[in-house]
C-alpha cells in the first residue's frame, strides 16, 4: 500500500442495484477503493422525496455524516432533524438512523471506524 490513495467517488461501484435498492438511492462503499484499513467511507445519493425502507445501527462504530447537497431529514432514534447542505451529524453507537430526501434529493458522505459485522438493519422502522 502507498502512503495515499486518490480516487473519484463517481467511479466507485454503486452497490444499490445489487441489493434491489436502486429505485430510491445510490450506495457507494469506498472502503476497498480508498485502501483504508480502519476507516469506513461511503457515499449515498437518495432520490428526491424518497427514503430507504429500513434504518440501521451499529453496536461499536461511531459515524459522522456530511450532507453534500440537497436537503431532507434524519431520524435518529425518536428524534427527527432537518438537514441542509454542509450539515454534519455525529451519531453514537447504538443510535438507530435513517434518511429521507427532500424535493432536490439528498447526497451524503458517511465516515467511521470499520468493525466487520457491526451493523444491524431494521426494516420498516421509519413509518408515517
Amino acid at each position: 500500500m502507498t502512503d495515499f490513495t486518490h480516487f473519484n467517488l463517481d467511479e466507485v461501484k454503486d452497490q444499490a442495484p445489487g441489493f434491489g435498492l436502486d429505485d430510491f438511492q445510490e450506495a457507494r462503499f469506498a472502503n476497498s477503493d480508498s485502501d483504508a484499513k480502519d476507516t469506513g467511507f461511503s457515499m449515498f445519493r437518495i432520490k428526491p422525496n424518497q427514503r430507504p425502507p429500513f434504518a440501521h445501527r451499529h453496536e461499536d462504530a461511531e459515524e459522522v455524516y456530511l450532507i453534500l447537497g440537497g436537503s431532507g431529514r434524519a431520524k435518529l432514534d425518536d428524534e427527527i432533524i432537518e438537514l441542509k447542505r454542509l450539515d454534519a451529524i455525529r451519531v453514537a453507537p447504538g443510535v438507530t438512523r435513517a434518511w429521507e430526501a427532500g424535493p432536490d434529493g439528498l447526497e451524503l458522505l458517511a465516515f467511521g471506524p470499520r468493525h466487520e459485522g457491526d451493523g444491524e438493519i431494521i426494516q420498516g422502522w421509519w413509518t408515517d
